[in-house]
């Protein structure tokens, strides 16, 4: 493997391109797969768990990497595509072993690993032969003392530790989309999703809740206190928020809503007293919505706000006040293509699309859909019988309900283990 660096630090492998012999781009790191060993024998580097364009997770050996080098990572080209599937004997470096309490042996003091260091002996095998720790008990302390040992120089990693953190794992995967974390999320123990979501800050939980099956974002949601649970709903949009208490016992679900914020629970009602699969159950209450005298510029400057969906960033809801939904009567919607081509200081009433008439909450999945496909939009309105304004369905959220309940999982035929 020439050309490789003897020692390489795992956490910055966290993100890293793959790429094959040509120079095109196979996926990402998002891990590496070792396999524990008896004494003290350094563990032995199985290979890399890359994530490919199709979100799927699989299994490259080490075997099959000939370069790890700064910034990136070079297969022999012949990679397997079959998801990986970690088997009992397998460790998650990454996943499992950062943010781990060990003891050095030569003091007897605790410390909490933030890097580990794996390097090829001339066997040409690859081995984690580095622990980084930094001294401190199990909190992170930013002046703790930090060393690099060897890995028989410290002990704990053969025992579960029940107060394992998560500091450093999620520095290692910081820049991660939150969709790519939810993944990362879903195919760890129960016990390490706990850990991870207590240590992110409510907006990341949120955002990586949303991108999360409803059986993992009932798991997660059901291990944090309750006032926090409650602010973390209050985060989600309100449409995610309803789907999510939806599925909480009834006794639950009204606890959360009585500790949300007023008006956040009353859009979260709101939507609940609409079928699942219609529009209405479908809709976020939050779309951007305008006066009838607002400019271009106005509306420009909303939609530039960096948590829109991009769905919901196509286009504006012009309505006569109220402008919170449900709002006045609605005039028409904005395509920001056609708000582009016109001036700033222009007002968007006169740039409207008001031909289209808009979806009524009681309409099915088929219909909203059909009604999406047909005008080629990627949102639209719905409104009451007084023609005010209710929310917007999005395209990514009628995707959710068409597709089935495992979408995120591989199909049957893919799920396989790696070769050895």
């Amino acid at each position: 493997m020439s050309g490789s660096p003897s020692r390489v630090y795992v956490a910055r492998l966290a993100g890293l391109p793959v790429y094959d012999p040509n120079g095109d781009q196979v996926g990402k790191v998002r891990d590496v797969v070792v396999m524990l060993r008896q004494g003290t024998q350094p563990p032995r580097v199985l290979g890399l768990v890359v994530e490919v364009f199709t979100r799927r997770r699989i299994f490259l050996p080490m075997t099959r990497v000939t370069s790890v080098d700064v910034g990136h990572v070079i297969t022999t080209g012949l990679v397997n595509m079959r998801r990986f599937e970690q088997r009992p004997t397998e460790v998650l470096v990454l996943g499992e072993l950062l943010d781990r309490t060990v003891t050095i042996l030569e003091t007897g003091t605790s410390a909490v690993v933030f890097d580990l260091a794996m390097e090829q002996w001339r066997t040409r095998d690859w081995v984690l032969s580095k622990v980084a720790v930094r001294e401190g008990g199990k909190r992170f302390r930013r002046r703790g003392q930090t060393h690099v040992l060897d890995w028989t120089d410290v002990s704990g990693f053969a025992q579960m530790e029940e107060g394992q953190g998560a500091t450093h794992i999620l520095a290692a995967f910081e820049s991660m989309k939150a969709a790519d974390l939810a993944g990362v999320l879903h195919d760890l123990s129960p016990k390490r999703r706990k850990e991870i979501a207590a240590a992110l800050d409510d907006e990341r939980l949120a955002d990586v809740l949303e991108e999360l099956p409803e059986d993992d974002q009932v798991e997660i949601l059901a291990g944090l206190d309750t006032e926090r649970a409650a602010d973390v709903l209050e985060e989600m949009s309100p449409d995610d928020a309803a789907d999510l208490i939806a599925e909480l016992p009834t006794e639950t679900a009204e606890a959360l809503l009585t500790l949300m914020e007023p008006d956040e629970a009353e859009d979260v009602r709101r939507l609940l007293t609409y079928e699942e699969h219609t529009a209405g159950g479908l809709m976020t209450s939050e779309p951007v919505i305008l006066p009838a005298d607002a400019t271009v510029a106005d509306a420009l400057a909303h939609v530039r706000n960096a948590e829109l969906s991009p769905a919901l960033a196509a286009m504006i809801y012009v309505c006569r006040p109220p402008l919170e939904t449900p709002t006045g009567r609605f005039i028409g919607i904005g395509h920001i293509q056609r708000l582009l081509r016109e001036p700033p200081s222009a007002l968007v009433s006169g740039a409207l699309d008001t031909d289209l008439d808009g979806l009524r909450p009681d309409d099915s999945l088929h219909t909203v859909s059909k009604y999406l496909a047909t005008y080629n939009l990627v949102a639209a309105p719905v409104l009451d019988d007084e023609g005010r304004l209710l929310g917007a369905v999005t395209v990514d959220d009628v995707l959710d309900h068409l597709l089935p309940d495992d979408w995120r999982d591989p199909e049957p035929e893919e799920v396989d283990r790696h070769a050895p």
